[in-house]
């Protein structure tokens, strides 16, 4: 059963600062329209700036995932996106009153209960999953990062998490199903190493970082010198480090909440994939870079795909349904205006139609005789007869109706016909046809890649002595 798009029901925000910038933020999430996707727009900036969450638009990956679009960046938008996936969404614009997102808690569970406070809602349109048919994988051999997709019939992920240390030691952690997320994986901070913190302060960065947004890992032992710095930083005259553990003693969600945030990460980065996937995706020691080079490496593999299904390829030497004679018979078109050489195929919902373009047709005694191009127009004309057989074979006496244009839009020319060239014509109705209307999605291919497409409306009119019996509706 196919599975319709989703949006929110109304706007909402939330308000808190950015992890890096320290800067205040407010967020608010906005319904979207079908086919939308996840973009965000940066409302501090002249002309509000719109973002794309694309794999495409990230340029960098350090402590965080950015994107840039149209002159403006995004800062630390994984736990956003996180958040969107999780509640199983399609298509959300993401204000921004700032360069970075606000860190919250650290976590995916602020966004997922200010969006579950919007409520969602069902949209018309049908939500298209990509699926995996073989297995895709990554490698990193300088930070020993592995990630490794196969094929599943939902979005499954497995993490492990290994930084040689005694204090986090190998954590493993798994979502078997996106319902899984909000109660199993939302709710898991980021965390940081204690020698790493001290590294970012140095650098002027997490100016926005504080015990309540963050698990800190002590894995060293801390001077008192330092110890009394990061009171000082944090505003916190109470830390205190007793061993090696979690600064403070901060009482974790999970025993493995680390692992857990490493698979929330995994989840807000392959959003920048665009689409929902039934995959399994299986990480070892993953991070940001190797996060965003797979969902590139994924949505390659989706364009690829694509290009696959729009291609058509069929055995032009086998015998044809209808030849030159009996497509005559249907139709009414005689030299030098029949543009069907051959029908291969026919059913109820589609017809394929082939034509062999030569250096002997008409039209390229005036049509760039000296460099000959098949006009547009009539590639369109051909697609309109291939598409009169289909109309005309669903009633009984083809020879006494005729096929005349209402409409014809989303005309689109991709590539050149030129003399040697085989056109084939590929018609689909897009709804069933009533009171003689077939709405028809044409399209031409020449080496089985399309070079011209078409949306097209046409009437079946019955003709009395050679008259439209409804001219008065019909067009031509």
């Amino acid at each position: 059963m196919s599975k319709l798009q989703r949006t929110i029901g109304q706007s909402v925000s939330v308000a808190g600062k950015g992890l890096h910038t320290g800067a205040p933020v407010t967020l608010t999430f906005h319904p979207a329209p079908e086919n939308h996707g996840f973009k965000f727009r940066r409302t501090d900036v002249e002309g509000q700036p719109v973002i794309d969450a694309d794999a495409d638009n990230v340029v960098d990956t350090a402590r965080g995932t950015t994107l840039e679009k149209n002159g403006a960046r995004v800062y630390t938008t994984e736990h956003v996106l996180a958040a969107l996936m999780g509640c199983d969404l399609d298509n959300v614009l993401i204000d921004l009153s700032g360069p970075e997102t606000p860190i919250m808690d650290g976590s995916s569970m602020p966004f997922i209960m200010a969006l579950e406070s919007a409520g969602f809602v069902e949209q018309t349109a049908e939500r298209e999953y990509f699926i995996l048919k073989e297995n895709l994988t990554y490698e990193d051999p300088v930070k020993k990062v592995e990630m490794l997709a196969v094929p599943q019939d939902e979005f499954r992920v497995t993490v492990m998490v290994d930084y040689n240390s005694e204090v986090l030691g190998t954590q493993h952690a798994g979502m078997y199903q996106l319902s899984e997320f909000k109660e199993q994986i939302a709710p898991c901070r980021t965390f940081v190493f204690l020698h790493e913190l001290e590294a970012l302060l140095q650098h002027n960065l997490i100016k926005g970082g504080d015990l309540d947004n963050a698990i800190v890992l002590v894995d060293k032992e801390v001077s008192s010198e330092k110890l009394d710095h990061l009171r000082k930083v944090f505003n916190k005259p109470d830390v205190e480090i007793k061993g090696r553990g979690v600064l403070n003693n901060i009482q974790l969600h999970y025993y493995n909440e680390p692992a857990r945030h490493k698979l929330l990460d995994i989840v807000g980065d392959l959003a920048l994939v665009g689409m929902h996937m039934k995959i399994h995706v299986l990480a070892a020691r993953p991070g940001h870079t190797g996060n965003v080079e797979f969902a590139k490496k994924l949505k390659a593999l989706i364009k690829k795909e694509k290009q696959k299904k729009n291609e058509l390829h069929i055995d032009l030497n086998q015998t044809p349904l209808y030849d030159v004679r009996e497509i005559q018979k249907i139709l009414p078109h005689r030299f030098p205006f029949l543009l069907v050489d051959k029908i291969m195929e026919l059913s109820p919902e589609h017809v394929i139609g082939v034509k062999n373009v030569t250096m002997n047709e008409y039209w390229f005694q005036g049509h760039f005789p000296d460099e000959p191009v098949m006009p547009g127009v009539l590639l369109v004309e051909a697609m309109a007869q291939t598409g009169g057989i289909l109309c005309l074979k669903t009633v009984p006496d083809p020879e006494n109706y005729q096929t005349y244009f209402l409409k014809i839009e989303s005309v689109k020319f991709k590539q050149k016909v030129v003399p040697g060239d085989t056109c084939v014509f590929k018609l689909d109705l897009v709804d069933p046809i009533r009171r003689g209307l077939c709405h028809m999605k044409g399209y031409t291919y020449v080496n089985g890649k399309v070079v011209a497409e078409a949306d097209m409306l046409a009437q079946i009119v019955k003709v009395r002595n050679n008259e439209p019996a409804k001219a008065e509706k019909a067009t031509v």
